[in-house]
């Protein structure tokens, strides 16, 4: 069956097309929901919401551009809808206005860890980074989607770039400590 057939079988409510839709669409869009949720579980709510949605609207998909494309933001935008609802999302401070550049620190760092680092990161600081960094949308536009100015946007980018940073470093500092206790362990 074509994309084209299953979405319009999708648009009349058909169980068995939706569940195809799911199965193919599935693993693209829990990676997005996974990069901007704190953990699993909360990826796997925002996938069931956005599904939800996704089926809900399709009757507004015209053909027109990407549908991968157009579920895609849906997704992103399901899952930001959560969290500008939560008070921690809210503005911390509008006064830095030029972007923070923060030196890049080499180390080999693995995937699962660095989604690790980003997931822990405070929500306003996890959005603002995946949207910019993964994402590739200006401050502009972050600040339009979480509610708040391009001034914080860019804050929030900047203070969240210094958390990653810090958690690299303790990671890297604290594999070198273990490399030369090892080490000293076998010339003792």
């Amino acid at each position: 069956m074509s994309l084209k057939e299953l979405i319009d079988k999708c648009k009349k409510g058909d169980r068995k097309a939706q569940e195809q839709l799911y199965r193919q669409y599935s693993n693209i869009l829990f990676g997005i929901c996974l990069k901007y949720s704190r953990n699993k579980t909360e990826a796997e709510d925002s996938l069931h919401d956005s599904f939800m949605t996704i089926f809900e609207k399709i009757g507004q998909y015209k053909s027109k551009g990407s549908f991968e494309g157009w579920i895609k933001r849906i997704t992103i935008n399901t899952v930001l809808q959560k969290y500008r609802k939560e008070e921690y999302l809210k503005v911390v401070s509008d006064n830095l206005e030029e972007e923070v550049e923060v030196e890049s620190v080499y180390t080999e760092i693995g995937l699962q860890t660095l989604l690790k680092y980003i997931q822990e990161l405070p929500n306003k600081y996890r959005m603002t980074f995946n949207l910019y960094v993964l994402d590739g949308y200006s401050h502009k536009e972050i600040s339009s989607m979480l509610g708040t100015s391009p001034g914080t946007s860019k804050s929030n980018l900047a203070r969240a770039r210094m958390i990653l940073k810090e958690k690299i470093q303790n990671k890297t500092t604290k594999a070198i400590i273990g490399i030369l206790i090892i080490a000293l362990g076998r010339n003792m």
